[in-house]
């Protein structure tokens, strides 16, 4: 009973996300995205365990002649492999403490609650602590998303249609196990803190991993978790003045860019081309559908349950985070680097750039894409 319970309080609780899983209009991917949403918002599959399975799909695409004809991809990869980097080389001695003022975590301006009066009402003290906790949530969440991002990297190699893509799919799976790494060990050696997946998180990862289509699995990998990865670690790595998270962060968005830039290549031309135009229509309804789960993706209600569930309810608590200065500019660096690819690849038509106007994206549509963008032009 109580479980059931639960699962009537989880899906009411979660209405406001399924209304958005459905601004598209589009059944095909409304169904496809039903599963996924009953595992992660309704039965909270990603918190019942420290482990758990999903069922995997997807085909091996074997080429036997071994890739040489696509030049792009051949010198992305012999970028990745002059720019590997070690992550036991970073300066792991550095002592993070959350009440340095030279070293300072999380600036103030950072903070998505600081204009809520229970933490003005804080110590100074208390809300470093509870700064370091937030900082804590969010790089949970980039370890949960690089986790998943591991397991996508293979299943891309093993199904991309070309031998140079498979090979530069081999980079990237080891860039990512080396984020993983990195991430965890920040978390668990500097923070002393790891929280769960995110709901959002889950059923994004849940989607990408049980569908078996190729293309999908590069869409929502390099284009839509890897692109909105890109704008997020760029903010982060401005709100903090910790050396090692900086450089942490300043080696992980090098890489990422690499990343974003594949799938751009991979998919540049093929949904306008290879694909009908039903087809072509579901992958644009699918890349928004999902965006709107990262974008929901940062309203931290595990870190929100664990310090301010007693004092408000979770709906007030969701509009003090969408209308904080600093998620609003976190969504808009989100954002700003993807809106750009997903024109490049032909998945922003007319027909659905009203939904990307009502959340007031499409401002971003002709800033460069990812081939044109640097690491450095991501850093600043």
């Amino acid at each position: 009973m109580s479980s059931m319970l639960d699962a009537i309080r989880n899906a009411a609780q979660n209405r406001d996300t399924f209304r958005d899983a459905a601004r598209s209009g589009n059944l095909k991917v409304i169904f496809s995205l039903v599963g996924p949403a009953l595992r992660g918002f309704v039965l909270q599959k990603g918190k019942q365990s420290e482990a758990i399975d999903i069922q995997s799909a997807g085909q091996a695409h074997f080429d036997w002649n071994y890739g040489g004809d696509r030049p792009d991809l051949v010198k992305l990869y012999e970028n990745a492999k002059r720019n590997q980097w070690n992550g036991s080389d970073l300066a792991w001695r550095t002592t993070v403490d959350p009440h340095d003022p030279a070293t300072e975590l999380l600036a103030d301006w950072a903070v998505p609650i600081r204009d809520l009066p229970a933490y003005r009402a804080l110590p100074r003290q208390e809300q470093e602590v509870q700064k370091a906790k937030i900082l804590a949530w969010l790089l949970s969440q980039f370890l949960h998303g690089e986790q998943g991002a591991l397991f996508a990297a293979c299943q891309v190699t093993v199904s991309a249609h070309s031998g140079d893509a498979k090979l530069y799919g081999s980079s990237q799976v080891v860039d990512e196990g080396r984020h993983v790494e990195v991430f965890n060990r920040y978390l668990v050696e500097k923070l002393e803190k790891r929280y769960l997946i995110n709901d959002n998180l889950y059923v994004i990862l849940d989607a990408l991993m049980t569908d078996s289509r190729w293309d999908m699995k590069f869409l929502g990998m390099q284009i839509l978790i890897e692109g909105l990865a890109l704008g997020a670690f760029g903010t982060l790595r401005e709100a903090t003045r910790e050396p090692l998270l900086r450089d942490l962060l300043r080696r992980v968005i090098a890489d990422e860019a690499r990343h974003v830039h594949f799938g751009v290549l991979a998919l540049e031309g093929y949904f306008t081309r290879e694909l009908s135009e039903a087809d072509r229509r579901e992958r644009e309804d699918w890349a928004y559908e999902i965006a709107l789960f990262m974008r929901n993706r940062f309203l931290a209600h595990e870190f929100y349950e664990e310090y301010y569930g007693h004092l408000m309810s979770r709906a007030a608590w969701d509009r003090s985070m969408l209308d904080s200065d600093f998620m609003r500019l976190f969504r808009t660096r989100m954002f700003r680097r993807l809106v750009p690819n997903l024109r490049r690849i032909g998945l922003l038509s007319d027909r659905v750039r009203p939904h990307y106007a009502a959340l007031g994206l499409l401002e971003y549509e002709h800033e460069p894409s990812a081939p044109e963008l640097s690491a450095e032009d991501l850093l600043g």
